[in-house]
């Protein structure tokens, strides 16, 4: 029997309800949601703000350059 710290980790959800209303901080522009890599993409800001635990971190400084 698998408790919690042997059971598989799965991928953390976001309220598709906070993802309607979340915007980039820069630029105010809308967020794509990569489940894959626990991000939203701003495409404008050309930036991918961490999810950790569940919750978006919308710091500019925590998010990670995209390259094109």
């Amino acid at each position: 029997m698998a408790n919690d710290l042997t059971a598989p980790v799965e991928a953390t959800r976001v309220d598709p309800k906070l993802l309607e209303i979340l915007v980039c901080p820069l630029t105010k522009g809308t967020l794509e949601y990569d489940s894959a890599r626990q991000e939203l993409i701003s495409r404008s800001a050309k930036l991918a703000y961490p999810i950790r635990d569940g919750i978006p971190i919308m710091l500019p400084e925590e998010a990670r350059p995209l390259t094109d």
